[in-house]
């Protein structure tokens, strides 16, 4: 049951990844079909501002992301012997370099992974968690960190923020060619045979320029859900000790929202730093509930 759920999880990881790509696409040709008169020059455009957002990303991930949350790094056991100690024993059972680790100073209980691939990873954790939790839980919180490590999500995570990025270009590139006069398609093209489709097309280009965005959210957030739930169960493999992240996972719900934490970020975490009640069919959730994930771990 469990790794027909993970084999399930990751083939809807692969279909979500894809969509994404294709929806910059989408967005891109639709830009250049709307404002340049050229849906190729637009998946060009697109194209290469995807490239070179995930490039900047993957090559300075861990500094940007520990930037945007206030991280600051710890070198040494002598900073925060426990912490550092959990981190590297799951390393070494994850069988992945020591990743460099981080403290957010934050009273909210919570912690995320980053970077680019194992040997370049980061681990970081609240203040606010390293007071709340025993050794026990917390191993089970850094087993599910070094899981996302050991997986790559931290590199499929970093992706989708740059493919984010990259639509958010691309909507003010369209936006601001608006303003300043383009989209102003031939009119007399419009009295042809295919006048019509042209307008049936622009339309079409309008509502993906507009949800563009909103649609790329939902994909990053459902990125995020399938991933929640492997790294949950990766936990259980490297710690043996379900109870351990069930009881981690209780205290950390029950904790206040983030101050620290930066919006863009917020999938990294391993519980929903804002504390947010989200609804229509947890469309925009970024991690699944809380109570289902420990239902899962219970069944284990």
């Amino acid at each position: 049951m469990l790794y027909e759920q993970i084999r399930q999880n990751k083939r809807r990881t692969v279909y979500v990844l894809i969509g994404f790509v294709l929806l910059v696409l989408a967005i891109g040709a639709a830009i250049g079909y709307m404002f340049f008169n050229s849906s190729i020059a637009g998946l060009l455009m697109a194209l290469v501002i995807a490239v070179v957002y995930s490039a900047i990303m993957i090559g300075n991930s861990t500094n940007v992301v520990m930037s945007m949350n206030h991280g600051h790094e710890i070198t040494s056991a002598d900073q925060a012997p426990e912490l550092w100690h959990i981190v590297e024993d799951m390393a070494l059972v994850a069988r992945v370099p020591m990743p460099r680790v981080f403290i957010i100073d934050d009273p909210s209980p919570n912690a995320f992974a980053t970077g680019n691939d194992p040997q370049h990873a980061a681990v970081a954790a609240t203040s606010g968690i390293l007071q709340i939790l025993n050794r026990e839980e917390l191993e089970g919180v850094i087993g599910h960190e070094m899981t996302h490590v050991r997986n790559y999500d931290i590199r499929l995570q970093t992706i989708a923020l740059a493919l984010s990025a990259a639509i958010s270009l691309l909507v003010n590139i369209g936006m601001n060619s608006f303003w300043w006069g383009g989209g102003r398609r031939d009119r007399d093209d419009d009295d042809n045979d295919g006048g019509y489709l042209r307008i049936i097309m622009f339309i079409v280009s309008i509502v993906l320029v507009i949800l563009g965005p909103l649609a790329a959210s939902i994909a990053q957030m459902a990125l995020s859900r399938n991933r929640e739930y492997l790294a949950d169960a990766g936990s259980v493999e490297l710690t043996r000790n379900p109870q351990g992240l069930i009881s981690a996972l209780q205290k950390i719900s029950g904790g206040e929202p983030m101050q620290a934490a930066d919006s863009s970020s917020a999938a990294l975490y391993i519980t929903d730093p804002f504390k947010n009640k989200r609804s229509f069919a947890h469309l925009f959730d970024t991690h699944p509930p809380i109570a289902d994930r420990i239902d899962r771990l219970q069944k284990m």
